[in-house]
């Protein structure tokens, strides 16, 4: 009996334990999400130490009954672990960091896949949703100053875009922009057309082995594009919207009015330098005691009004002097520049169920610039759809649709210098004025033009990509792909007959319609197997087939009867019409076979061999055969390498060729070409006669430009993937340049295009990753790039002199072991002085005048003497530099980039516009005797009949951008039902630094904009 009450002693102790215990437990809840806010469904939560646990639903969502004071160990494969301690807390949101090296992401290679683990050849990855912070409005906003060996060029316009180089130029007339790819299908469309919120990665294919298997056009290297998919879950809405400003961040200012009398006084004085009476051109009310109105005005015999007759003496129209006197003066920049307005706007919607994925998207764009009527609309939208019919057949396409509307007529910038502060904007009337100083070369109204100007500026473009593939036995697969597109352009421009001067032609109209048809097949056997667990092979083999057509037309007419109200939309009632016709055909086709093969993880080599064919070369070498070989080895897998911070280490080599067909579809054929003339017979009656004649010779021998190319690679990661990394180095060499050759006039041509000399390349690239501090609510990464290009023009035309040295191209400035973008021109030494007047006087110059250096001192100036070598118009380095921040919900990121020594003309240091006398102009220092230097010239100066640039460095750094996000707390955004919104604002071009260069940005020689945008993104 004793043992029975000690018994339920024990059992009442240890029930009032469990629900002391059960007392003390508490429910956590939240979300697991990535770094970029999207839910880690199966995502594991476990209470350290102990069995109890759970994992997150399909959204990422997760409750867990924990005792107190517990320490969560939460974790995924393929992220870091991170452990928690909980005190009172009941939700609790976590975001897991990717522990995934940037080593193991997977890379398209063409007409394939690989991990960056296994590339043998050099490939850079850029992920768009890791920059949808910045706002990327174009494809080139993505890649600008992301990837090492890719240069991308600066648009100012609401367009924007800009253009792509990889690697140097690697020819003196073919095309070198690279061939872009858009979801596995060669793409000849604008980048314009893509919608950079569609895109999921990008991969730049810098080196021969991972562009060959594209052959036609790779030498130029090959970007590759891959749209957005869906993902299992539910299906998800997801909506971008984002407003801004373009303002002008870069310019120079003109005269203001008081200013721009001031100057005109200089210009006179400056003009007739030793040939004017003392103070003739200075205003008569700042006279010096000594000189008397009445000698100012026997100067030249003037009589009137002293005022009026000193304003006639620099030059100002009777319109400038009556505004001067009343104080009515006009600031142009106000009617050329403006604040643009930038909207965008995309919603998507995704999802992926047992047998379909879907993803499709609406976005529309209407985007001002920064002068007056520049405006860029464009609607996009894609249709991204698979489905699997059974376990051995998937079917699917890629099809994106826009339409572009660049009707609006933007207002004439370029008249800025020449209008005067003091001239009329408008007439009595109220109209616009069209010579706001009644002057012909005076300027024109900058709004006048458009004014009168009619315009319908529009482009449909259809891109698709229908595919089906077959799972087959062995390994095998087999896919095709049918690209067709097709753009469909029109441009109708009436230039109405109440413009002062089309007005004399009775007005002008043209319509414009241009159709495009492109497609091309590709059929595609794969092979992939593995032997014993440690042989891999992948195998590609590739048919394909193209074809181009146009059909361009195009009507004008002038001089319309009665009037020309309606325009372009009654063109024949004009009585000078013209009609014209531009249609082009063109085809190519290819054979390819790719073999990938890796051993153990440890060893890999790729080897390819592509023939290609296109039309536009020539009868007898229409085809030509491209190949390459690569080799890489894994080092850090051999067991004698133990080195504790190299985490991984990959050496590469590859060798290969490529081709470049970027030329016109006829330069190889002879074309006939027709016109008209008036012929007189004896009785002297004319009549019309039509000609035709051969306006181009042949060359049936044309072939392919061919470049082969060798590149050093070596990839590594260092101190527990803190650090990862990637260096290049290569060399091209680029042969058979497709060059227009010039022809002595007794041939009958002046040009033809053949295959001569070549141009090779060299260079540096080095990519470097860093994560600088990585903790639970707090991370900081850096991204770097460094890139060097040299290009030498190893021979041209084989043309040689008496000795046996091949002859130089002065006429194109191409020369014999010289960059193709060296500057060749005469040297300048300063300005000529006060004092050396006799010195400039032996040259036909006097102080104030650039002097330059007479290399040969034979007293005069001429090119193949006197001319010499002055530095690259291309920057021979450039390096960019990105960091990261992330704070709890706070997402904060800034970029930097610079070219780097590199010389550009500078000629307005020479102060020789044209015309000083009627125009205005910038604002600039310039040289007097009073107020001497060596660097500006005095105005209106003198070259003595001798062309010539000042070159100025226009090496810079530029603060490319800053962007700065917000993303909701889940337990917020949970109760409005939604499942992720995030705010956002960007500043694009916050500014520059260039030592050397003060005149307009470096980068484009113009205005430059800035770009200030505020946007939600918001996922249901």
């Amino acid at each position: 009996m004793k043992i029975f009450y000690q018994l339920v002693l024990v059992l009442l102790m240890l029930s009032m334990s469990t629900i002391s215990a059960m007392a003390q437990n508490q429910t956590l809840s939240g979300i697991i999400t990535d770094e970029e806010r999207e839910p880690i469904p199966g995502a594991t939560v476990l209470v350290k130490g102990t069995t109890i646990g759970t994992s997150a639903d399909i959204e990422g969502r997760y409750s867990i009954s924990i005792p107190a004071n517990s320490v969560l160990v939460f974790s995924f494969i393929g992220y870091e672990s991170i452990e928690v301690s909980i005190v009172n807390q009941s939700t609790l949101d976590v975001t897991l960091e990717s522990n995934i090296s940037d080593l193991e992401e997977v890379v398209v290679i063409g007409y394939g896949t690989a991990k960056k683990r296994d590339l043998t050849g050099a490939v850079s990855s850029v992920v768009a949703d890791k920059l949808e912070n910045e706002n990327p409005n174009s494809v080139q906003d993505l890649l600008r100053g992301n990837v090492a060996g890719l240069n991308v060029g600066l648009s100012t316009t609401a367009k924007g875009g800009g253009t792509l180089q990889i690697r140097g130029r690697t020819s003196l007339n073919a095309g070198t922009s690279p061939l872009l790819v858009l979801d596995g299908a060669i793409y000849y469309g604008e980048l314009s057309d893509i919608n950079p919120n569609d895109i999921q990665t990008m991969d730049v294919l810098k080196d021969a082995s991972s562009a060959a298997v594209y052959g036609a056009k790779a030498a130029n290297g090959v970007i590759i594009i891959n749209t957005k998919k869906g993902i299992k879950g539910k299906p998800r809405i997801k909506i971008n919207s984002n407003v801004g400003f373009a303002s002008v961040a870069s310019t120079e200012k003109v005269y203001g009015p008081q200013a721009f009398i001031d100057w005109r006084t200089d210009v006179f004085e400056s003009s007739n330098a030793g040939g004017f009476d003392p103070y003739e051109f200075s205003n008569p009310n700042s006279l010096p005691s000594n000189v008397s109105i009445d000698e100012w005005m026997a100067y030249d015999g003037s009589t009137g009004d002293p005022e009026t007759v000193w304003l006639q003496r620099i030059g100002l129209q009777p319109i400038e002097i009556a505004n001067y006197k009343s104080n009515q003066s006009v600031d142009w920049y106000d009617k050329i520049y403006q604040k643009g307005l930038r909207q965008d706007y995309t919603v998507s919607m995704s999802g992926q169920g047992d047998d379909i994925t879907y993803y499709w998207s609406l976005g529309y764009m209407n985007n001002e610039g920064v002068v007056i009527g520049d405006e860029f609309q464009t609607i996009r939208s894609r249709l991204n759809l698979e489905g699997k019919i059974n376990n051995f057949l998937t079917v699917g396409m890629n099809t994106q649709f826009a339409i572009q509307d660049e009707s609006s007529v933007p207002v004439g910038s370029g008249n800025y210098t020449d209008l005067s502060p003091w001239g009329s904007e408008y007439n009595e009337d109220g109209t616009l004025k069209y010579r706001p100083n009644e002057e012909q070369s005076g300027g024109r109204h900058p709004q006048y033009d458009r004014q009168y100007t009619d315009r319908l500026d529009k482009e449909f473009t259809l891109n698709s990509t229908l595919y089906a593939t077959l799972s087959l036995p062995l390994g095998l697969s087999f896919r095709t792909n049918f690209t067709p597109r097709y753009t469909y352009y029109e441009r109708y421009n009436h230039q109405s007959a109440e413009h002062e001067d089309w007005g004399r032609e009775g007005g002008l109209a043209s319509r414009r319609q241009k159709k495009t048809h492109y497609w091309q097949i590709d059929n595609i056997l794969t092979w992939k197997m593995t032997f014993k667990e440690v042989h891999d092979f992948n195998a590609t083999f590739l048919i394909n087939a193209e074809k181009f057509q146009s059909w361009d037309n195009t009507m004008k007419n002038e001089g319309f009867q009665p009037h020309d109200r309606l325009g372009f939309h009654k063109i024949d009632s004009g009585i000078l019409p013209t009609i014209s016709s531009d249609d082009e055909y063109s085809t190519g086709d290819a054979l390819m076979g790719r073999l990938l093969y890796t051993y153990n993880d440890r060893y890999a080599t790729t080897l390819s061999v592509r023939r290609d064919g296109y039309s536009a070369f020539g009868q007898s070498n229409p085809r030509a055969t491209f190949s390459s070989a690569a080799v890489a080895w894994t080092f850090t897998e051999e067991n004698f390498v133990n080195v504790k911070w190299l985490d991984y280490g990959k050496l590469r080599m590859s060798y290969g060729s490529n081709g470049n067909r970027d030329i016109g579809r006829y330069v190889a054929l002879s074309d006939l070409n027709t016109g008209k003339y008036f012929y007189q017979k004896e009785s002297g009656e004319l009549y019309l006669v039509n000609q035709l004649y051969v306006n181009s010779m042949s060359n049936p021998a044309l072939r392919w430009e061919r470049t082969n190319s060798i590149n050093f690679g070596l990839d590594f990661s260092l101190f527990d993937g803190v650090i990862d990394g990637t260096m290049e180095f290569y060399k091209m060499y680029t042969t058979d340049l497709l060059v227009k050759r010039s022809l002595p006039d007794i041939v009958g041509f002046d040009s033809v295009f053949d295959n001569l000399g070549q141009v090779d390349n060299k260079g540096f690239e080095i990519s470097l990753s860093s994560t600088n501090i990585s903790r639970m609510n707090f991370t900081w990464r850096t991204h770097s790039n460094f890139q060097l290009n040299r290009n030498e023009i190893i021979s041209l035309y084989g043309d040689t002199d008496e000795n046996g040295i091949e002859l130089n191209d002065y006429e194109n400035k191409w020369f014999i072991g010289e960059s193709i973008d060296r500057n060749w021109n005469y040297q300048t030494n300063g300005i000529w002085q006060t004092g050396q007047e006799s010195e400039a006087s032996e040259y036909k110059l006097q102080p104030g005048d650039y002097r330059i250096n007479d290399l040969n001192g034979d007293g005069k100036f001429t090119e193949l003497d006197d001319k010499t070598f002055l530095g690259y118009s291309e920057p021979r380095y450039r390096w960019s530099i990105r960091n990261e921040f992330k704070y709890k919900n706070f997402d904060l990121s800034f970029m930097f980039y610079s070219y780097w020594g590199h010389e550009g003309a500078f000629n307005q240091l020479k102060n020789r516009t044209s015309f000083l006398d009627r125009r205005n102009s910038y604002t600039t220092p310039y040289w007097t005797e009073e107020n001497p230097n060596n660097e500006w010239a005095r105005l209106a100066s003198d070259d003595a009949g001798v062309p010539f640039d000042v070159y100025r460095k226009k090496s810079f750094i530029r603060f490319e951008n800053i962007s700065l996000a917000y993303t909701l707390p889940k337990t917020l955004s949970q109760k409005a039902k939604i499942e992720n919104m995030r705010f956002y604002f960007n500043v694009r071009n916050i500014g520059y630094y260039a030592p050397e260069w003060n005149w307009f940005d470096p980068e484009n020689n113009g205005v430059t904009p800035r770009y200030m945008t505020l946007g939600v993104d918001l996922t249901l």
